[in-house]
């Protein structure tokens, strides 16, 4: 133990790791009246390290050939000890990222947590959004399985719609005009350096950004009393007598991580094909379209509103304003208030965006 504590007082003197500690752990203070939806961001980064561990045990197997893509998923799932187990928390980890995701969103919605001075921490957490969109739709495509080929082939060809460079695009991302080799090296190479690369680095401006601004007051139950930003400070909201985040609130973060971990690894084991249709097991064949190909859950109203209209160019311009309007709500909704029963007009819109969104997915799931 003398040796121990030699060795800390002397990494201490050079790093100042006290110092850090007692400034951004044990002095970092949150409302009192915090709630369990600010765990889900912890959550999410629990998520991504469990697909990046996952996805390099993958890797050790997996063999990004056109030819050998779908036998090398399959000796990893027959042959390999704890294969399955590896490739199911990775698949089932994909979809859940996604959900906790967009939790994540719809809470800092209803609590009014994009506002000023906020904004960075939203626009970051959009483009993060966007990006966990992009690595799902690139990992899609790996197993190279009829499902996973015919789905690329789907989300590509909606790329075409765009004017002008449309066409640029599609043979950009596939490699060619069709989907084949060359799109799953494309797809690969996003998949597994590209985007988790700008993922990670986003990651850290969007904590980096928070914790500056500091974590914003719940709306909701107590009300908080404590100082607000003067210009000085060194946060935004620094909550003088509320919860240090460590090691009160990390316990409650962990808590809430385990609480998803039970959830997540029951998905796992009782009913992991949850997320599998019957063309997930069959291998990609270009001669040999499905009957009734669709793509995952998350872009299933998506893939609905280009149906809905007879020009997929207007059901893409409509996607780009709606995603535009959602990464610019900072700087349109500039009101104070942020109860959400105080901001009516904002409450019908979001009601009203959240139950359009779900009513395209199951219009898309079940056409």
């Amino acid at each position: 133990m003398l040796l121990i504590k030699r060795l800390i007082d002397w990494v201490d003197v050079r790093v100042g790791t006290r110092e850090i500690v007692a400034h951004e752990l044990t002095g970092y203070l949150l409302p009192r009246n915090i709630n369990v939806w600010y765990s889900l961001g912890s959550i999410l980064l629990f998520i991504f390290v469990l697909q990046v561990a996952s996805g390099m045990l993958l890797l050790i197997y997996y063999v990004p050939d056109a030819e050998k893509a779908f036998k090398s998923v399959t000796y990893i799932m027959n042959n390999v000890p704890f294969g399955w187990l590896i490739r199911m928390c990775h698949a089932v980890g994909s979809n859940m990222m996604v959900m906790v995701l967009l939790l994540h969103m719809l809470s800092t919605l209803v609590m009014g947590s994009y506002k000023r001075p906020r904004e960075l921490n939203w626009v970051t957490g959009f483009i993060l959004f966007t990006m966990v969109q992009g690595i799902s739709l690139t990992g899609y495509l790996l197993p190279w399985s009829q499902l996973s080929y015919w789905a690329t082939t789907v989300a590509t060809n909606s790329v075409g719609s765009i004017p002008v460079v449309g066409q640029f695009l599609v043979e950009f991302l596939r490699g060619g005009p069709l989907v084949g080799p060359a799109t799953l090296g494309r797809f690969f190479a996003m998949h597994v350096a590209l985007i988790p690369a700008g993922i990670a680095a986003l990651i850290g401006a969007h904590l980096f950004i928070l914790q500056r601004t500091g974590v914003s007051t719940p709306p909701f139950g107590l009300k908080d009393t404590t100082n607000r930003w003067n210009g000085d400070s060194y946060r935004y909201e620094a909550h003088p007598g509320g919860i240090p985040f460590f090691p009160n609130y990390a316990l409650e973060d962990a808590r809430s991580v385990f609480i998803f971990l039970a959830c997540f690894l029951a998905v796992v084991f009782f009913n992991p094909y949850i997320f599998f249709p019957k063309d997930a097991f069959l291998p990609a064949n270009a001669m040999v379209t499905p009957a009734h190909i669709k793509p995952e859950w998350y872009f299933l109203a998506n893939y609905q509103t280009l149906k809905i209209f007879p020009s997929e160019l207007i059901g893409m311009s409509l996607q780009v304003i709606a995603m535009t309007f959602l990464a610019l709500l900072p700087f349109i909704d500039r009101g104070a208030e942020n109860h959400p029963l105080k901001r009516p007009l904002f409450l019908a819109c979001a009601i009203g965006g959240l139950l359009l969104w779900i009513g395209l997915t199951v219009w898309g799931h079940y056409s």
